[in-house]
């Protein structure tokens, strides 16, 4: 009996190990669901490069932006699961597109496999110089001085950034109004001319502005500090509760991965994200390295969902 439980077992195990052998036999495409440049490029093309080295195979990048990286992921989502399309993800396609899309073409749980987070990509809090704030807690005073005069801008509804000003009004008890904007670079140029006093935006795209003394940067929307602006504080250290969770990009294959192949594009991914030439690439770019395991990566989505989930029902935010 114990012989034929072995044997069985080989027959079934020997597909599997000839399946991670053989793979890749072709091209791989990288699904980046957003428009050439920026951060979600810089991370493709930057682990496209190691990745394929290490699998001996092309990694082909392709942009199929539109729908606020929905539809890039909507493709991915209705691809074969044979780790030949893969999906460059965001907070935005997996963790916040449910809560602001009505009729979303994918599940972004159910329809997809998690391979590994990428990078972090740090939220700041930046305001105009006019502003009488050093610091998250005196822009909360202010803000409660003019209820009625503060709003800040993001790079869009639904963005993390938009979440992150819908949290610190939650948290501090303030009314600022959303200005949501078609990117991070409209808003920052609203921001540097004074159109508006605040914006949450991407650590690396205020750093430029601030450097330049054009913008202040007061805090960081994740519960610590980054490397990369060590100097400007969390704003869960002077308002008490605030801690987003941390924004990340992500690589995805659609559901029904098989686990030989996921387990493979996880280490490689893993490793391709760790080389030094790479990592100090995309820490130049404002983007810590991640670069975990499936099981923490699922445990960071599902966390996210939660967390998103709360904000958006306070805020009484609904899907359209």
């Amino acid at each position: 009996m114990a012989s034929l439980r072995a044997a069985l077992l080989c027959l079934l195990v020997a597909p599997l190990l000839a399946l991670a052998q053989a793979y890749p036999g072709k091209p791989i495409h990288l699904v980046v669901p957003y428009p050439p440049g920026g951060s979600t490029d810089l991370l493709a093309r930057s682990v496209a490069i190691k990745l394929g080295e290490s699998l001996q195979q092309q990694i082909v990048v392709e942009n199929r932006g539109g729908g606020g990286g929905t539809l890039g992921s909507g493709i991915v989502a209705r691809s074969a699961p044979d780790g030949y399309t893969l999906l460059l993800g965001t907070n935005a396609t997996h963790t916040l597109a449910m809560f602001f899309i009505k009729g979303l073409q994918y599940d972004p749980v159910k329809d997809f496999t998690p391979i590994t987070a990428g990078v972090v990509v740090p939220i700041a809090l930046a305001v105009h110089t006019s502003v009488p704030a050093n610091n998250a807690k005196e822009f909360v005073e202010w803000a409660k001085r003019n209820p009625t005069k503060v709003s800040f801008g993001s790079s869009g509804t639904g963005s993390p950034h938009h979440l992150a000003g819908e949290l610190l009004n939650q948290v501090a008890g303030i009314n600022m109004v959303h200005v949501p904007y078609k990117g991070a670079g409209p808003s920052m140029q609203d921001l540097v001319g004074g159109q508006i006093p605040a914006v949450f935006t991407t650590l690396s795209t205020a750093l430029p502005q601030a450097k330049n003394g054009k913008i202040k940067i007061i805090g960081m929307a994740e519960p610590m500090r980054q490397p990369t602006a060590p100097d400007v504080p969390a704003i869960g250290e002077s308002v008490p509760g605030y801690a987003m969770p941390v924004s990340w990009l992500g690589f995805f294959g659609p559901a029904g991965l098989p686990e030989p192949i996921l387990q493979r594009l996880n280490t490689e991914m893993v490793r391709a994200l760790h080389d030094p030439e790479t990592r100090a690439r995309l820490e130049a770019g404002g983007m810590p390295v991640l670069g975990n395991s499936v099981e923490e990566f699922r445990a960071m989505i599902r966390n996210d969902i939660e967390t998103f989930r709360r904000i958006t029902t306070v805020a009484g935010i609904k899907a359209e």
